[in-house]
């Protein structure tokens, strides 16, 4: 047992069922980082769902087949957070956002999702031009459209980190001030907490938004983030009443390894384990 584990402060998931897949990579892979997050925290994970084969569609047909595993993931949230624990998941696509941040809203009405990824995800159905469901995945939870699993997060929480592959209608929801944008560059760590102001956080990491090469993931969009900046960061987030944690699209490890990634993120881990 990891002498920093608590098994009554945090809960780890590892969701391994479709979330709008276009290949099985990350079914495959989160076996891997769910394996990585047990040996830092010393505690064993719920897995919900399982590895079915990657068949892209739109993201209306994607959603119909990830429901029903989507609902179970959205309950085992609930258990986590209603037994007062902090969740810590580990999550093949960033769809299964749809299903886990709604909850996290429902037990804290205060938290800022504070959403790393190289992309916005907030499209709406009416303006995707992918008809990709993970290009959805934050503007469920805020309500934009009715993804059937809830919503819950207020505009003015929402922060969006390291995006720098927005569409057009997504940069009209950042002009507007719809979400907050916090660009990568240099002094990440002190922008973010600018923005957070020392809000309660909950954070999501999609994969890409760190530097092409480092993880294997689906996108690679240059100009990412490395993984002092992700530490960084997540001194500040630890440093403001974390709620939980939530990786999507590790498809494996690059030039560093899922213990990497764990390590990058150990500031906030540590103060989700108090």
């Amino acid at each position: 047992m990891n002498p920093h584990s608590s098994s009554l402060a945090s809960a780890l998931t590892v969701y391994r069922g479709p979330a709008g897949d276009h290949n099985d990579r990350a079914m495959s892979a989160v076996a891997l980082l769910g394996e990585a997050f047990t040996r830092r925290l010393g505690v064993s994970p719920v897995v919900v769902g399982s590895p079915e084969p990657a068949r892209p569609t739109g993201w209306d047909q994607e959603l119909r087949r990830a429901l029903p595993t989507l609902r179970h993931m959205a309950e085992r949230i609930d258990q986590v957070m209603t037994a007062g624990q902090a969740p810590i998941s580990v999550i093949t696509r960033c769809a299964v956002a749809l299903a886990a941040q709604p909850v996290v809203l429902r037990h804290r009405p205060d938290t800022v999702v504070v959403w790393f990824d190289a992309h916005g995800d907030i499209n709406v159905p009416a303006d995707t031009t992918t008809g990709y469901l993970g290009g959805l995945a934050l503007s469920g939870p805020l309500g934009w459209w009715d993804s059937g699993l809830g919503a819950g997060l207020p505009e003015q929480q929402a922060i969006l980190v390291g995006a720098r592959d927005l569409d057009p209608a997504e940069v009209e929801h950042v002009t507007a001030g719809r979400v907050t944008l916090v660009p990568p560059g240099r002094a990440l760590d002190e922008r973010l907490a600018d923005a957070l102001r020392g809000r309660p956080a909950y954070l999501h990491v999609d994969c890409d938004v760190m530097e092409p090469g480092l993880f294997a993931t689906d996108y690679t969009v240059p100009g990412g983030l490395g993984l002092e900046d992700l530490h960084a960061c997540a001194k500040v987030l630890a440093a403001s009443a974390p709620v939980g944690v939530e990786i999507a699209e590790f498809e494996g490890d690059g030039s560093a390894t899922a213990d990497d990634l764990v390590a990058a993120i150990e500031p906030l881990l540590a103060e989700l384990q108090r």
